[in-house]
């Protein structure tokens, strides 16, 4: 079981699931939410001014198309600021639609771990239990 998720996507019913489901599978003890990825860096600014390394994230589940700012501009952020503070944080790209060059520009990422569709299963849960997070 992971310590905290954080869960980034600006449609609250997906955040309301994603937080369900995570609960349910007991894939985490804490789940947290940002609306954007603006949100989700202020989320990071404030872990690194608490020095609070215990506190970080170890999986966050990303949404791409988000107004303010969208889940391609969090990643560049986070890689360029952020990685280094956090480097066991590992990213799950998530999309409702499946584009190729998208999930090309994933891999990209060196924190990016995957990259499924939506919505948040228990199906996906085992299987990144299985495949990333094993007990």
């Amino acid at each position: 079981m992971l310590n905290k998720i954080l869960c980034v996507d600006d449609d609250p019913i997906t955040l309301m699931l994603c937080r369900k489901v995570i609960t349910r599978a007991n894939f985490s003890r804490h789940t947290d939410s940002a609306q954007n990825g603006e949100d989700a860096l202020h989320y990071f600014d404030n872990l690194i001014l608490q020095e609070n390394e215990e506190e970080f994230p170890e999986l966050i589940f990303l949404d791409l198309n988000m107004p303010v700012m969208g889940g391609w501009e969090f990643l560049d952020n986070f890689s360029k600021t952020y990685a280094h503070f956090f480097p066991n944080t590992k990213v799950i790209v998530l999309s409702s639609t499946i584009d190729p060059q998208d999930v090309q520009n994933a891999k990209t990422y060196p924190m990016v771990l995957d990259f499924m569709s939506k919505p948040i299963t228990m199906e996906m849960l085992e299987e990144l239990k299985a495949g990333y997070y094993k007990e």
